[in-house]
């Protein structure tokens, strides 16, 4: 076992966890944030997407001690009272049906958003195709996110 210091969602903790072990299983075991949730384990799903510095990154896939140093957010940090823009539009447009790859989704939104505040459709479905919705409400998770573009926007 060793140490790692950790800056997730504006907080600093210290986990006492192997090498290795991934970021997923830190967050949900070691800090109780149940968000981020566990889809496949490989990073082909996206449940597990967090942000490392603001960029939206598989948790699953991303070892403990890669995520020292680094300003981790959680679909939990993404805001205080849930009014994130992203947030607001998947309420907006009532976007889940099971809702378990939702805040992964809403994390790679947000991070996409962040970057291209004013995308196209195509641009949207570009940036979104690497998380799966097992529910298939892509249409509705397409409409929301530029739907969240425009209230950035504003």
């Amino acid at each position: 076992m060793m140490e790692f210091s950790l800056k997730v969602n504006k907080k600093n903790y210290t986990v006492d966890v192997e090498a290795g072990t991934p970021l997923l299983w830190v967050l949900r075991d070691e800090l109780q944030l149940m968000g981020t949730k566990y889809g496949c384990g490989v990073g082909q799903c996206g449940a597990c997407t967090v942000h490392l510095d603001g960029e939206a990154q598989k948790s699953c896939q991303t070892m403990v001690e890669l995520a020292e140093g680094v300003e981790i957010t959680t679909i939990e940090g993404l805001s205080e009272k849930g009014d994130h823009p992203v947030q607001e539009a998947w309420k907006d447009i009532d976007v889940p049906q099971c809702g378990y790859c939702q805040g992964g989704q809403m994390m790679k939104a947000s991070a996409f958003l962040a970057k291209n505040p004013s995308p196209n459709k195509d641009e949207i479905r570009m940036a979104m195709q690497t998380n799966i919705c097992r529910c298939a409400s892509y249409n509705r998770i397409e409409k929301a996110v530029a739907v969240a573009a425009e209230k950035l926007t504003k």
